[in-house]
């Protein structure tokens, strides 16, 4: 952090329990009460407490969630919630009652809107990469195509927050590797079910991606996401390991298992065009993860604000919000999820800066950023409920449907 504000100090957070009770059933209405304070926490599972308490902010009183998992729990794993398609939204509690979870957050940052690009509809794909069960569902857009606040110095879209098949959480990078071989020579892949595609490249579309239209794919610019669309495209289908089809324009509609959609803009668009119908295409790709030496079995994008115990330097100490946090200890055993309250008395929020230094007054050793706004929100299922509760209030008055969430899971 490069300023503190006087009434802010990073590793001094005082967490003030609220001793009301009650608890919020259904979509949250925002102005209502908070939603039911447990000063020591309750277990929700072995391994899994939920506790709520107040933050003291620059720009007043914030109100949070707090979710900590154990981990090295047998009986306890976290995963990806997801709407199961990459462009597709559905709201945290349907994800969460969908795959039977105990608990989750949202998730990250994602394509809501195209008003700068008329005509084109919002994909509602996330921004960064996604690992669910061990698949990779997608890479990350470039940097300049992101939603969400402006990212710290030295961060990327292809920043994660996941957990390996250790069972242990950390930090990471997750880059694109790929390929596409041609009877002309080997292209480079740098694109994989997302919603923006680099200028001058070639990204691939799977089943994974949905029925959504891949239009969205070739607007905007490397530094400008509201840049307009480039109509210097080529689509290329291959089924099989052979060309099938091609289009002047990327296309839509459900991708069957056996299909991968080639979708070039500018010169990855002009080396499509040398392609034609029965040449052998195969298509390869992964992520590489930038440190991590174990396979990730989920990972989520956003931005990381706390490493190795420390703020990251120039994080936004201006802004106040309603924020969504991942945070966990130093040996990635421990794992916290913090929503805020959205309700009218918290919605001011805490800036980015002060949410780094609540999760480090919480233990946390490393934190990171998740979408944040209309967005954030908590639910958790009571023991034998039928669907899951939502705990804090939504800011904007109701569940926003989002692309993906952080969901805990009881094993075994």
């Amino acid at each position: 952090m490069t300023r503190r504000r006087g009434r802010w100090a990073a590793g001094r957070a005082i967490l003030t329990v609220v001793t009301a009770f009650g608890a919020l059933a259904g979509a949250a209405l925002a102005g209502a009460a908070p939603a039911g304070a447990v000063p020591e926490g309750r277990s929700i599972a072995p391994g899994v407490t939920y506790r709520e308490f107040d933050v003291p902010a620059a720009a007043g009183t914030a109100h949070a969630h707090l979710l900590t998992v154990d981990l090295g729990n047998p009986h306890v794993r976290v995963g990806l919630l997801h709407p199961g398609a990459v462009a597709a939204r559905a709201t945290v509690s349907a994800m969460a009652d969908a795959a039977k979870a105990l608990a989750g957050v949202n998730g990250d940052f994602f394509d809501i809107t195209e008003t700068q690009h008329p005509g084109v509809d919002a994909t509602g794909a996330s921004v960064g990469p996604a690992v669910a069960d061990g698949q990779v569902l997608k890479s990350a857009v470039p940097n300049g195509q992101r939603f969400g606040p402006a990212l710290p110095p030295g961060t990327t879209t292809e920043d994660v927050v996941g957990v390996g098949t250790d069972h242990r959480a950390r930090l990471d990078r997750l880059t694109l590797t790929g390929s596409v071989r041609t009877p002309a020579g080997t292209l480079p892949l740098r694109g994989l079910n997302q919603y923006a595609l680099p200028q001058n490249s070639i990204g691939a579309y799977t089943a994974r991606w949905g029925a959504a239209s891949r239009a969205r794919a070739v607007c905007g610019t490397d530094t400008d996401r509201g840049a307009g669309c480039t109509t210097d495209t080529y689509e290329v289908t291959v089924r099989d390991g052979r060309v099938v089809s091609a289009a002047t324009a990327p296309g839509g509609g459900a991708i069957p298992a056996d299909t991968t959609v080639l979708v070039g803009r500018e010169e990855g668009a002009r080396r499509l065009r040398g392609l034609a119908v029965g040449d052998a295409v195969t298509v390869t790709h992964t992520l590489t993860a930038a440190s991590a030496t174990v396979a990730y079995a989920f990972a989520v994008g956003g931005f990381p604000v706390l490493r190795g115990g420390e703020p990251l330097a120039g994080l936004d100490d201006t802004t106040s919000a309603v924020r969504t946090v991942v945070g966990f200890d130093g040996g990635g055993r421990r794992l916290l999820l913090l929503a805020l309250d959205g309700a009218t008395a918290y919605r001011l929020g805490l800036t980015i800066a002060e949410e780094a230094a609540t999760m480090r007054s919480l233990g946390a050793s490393d934190a990171f950023n998740l979408d944040g706004g209309g967005s954030s929100e908590m639910v958790t299922r009571d023991p034998g409920a039928p669907s899951v509760t939502v705990r804090n209030h939504p800011s904007g008055g109701a569940e926003r449907p989002v692309a993906n969430g952080v969901g805990v899971f009881e094993t075994g």
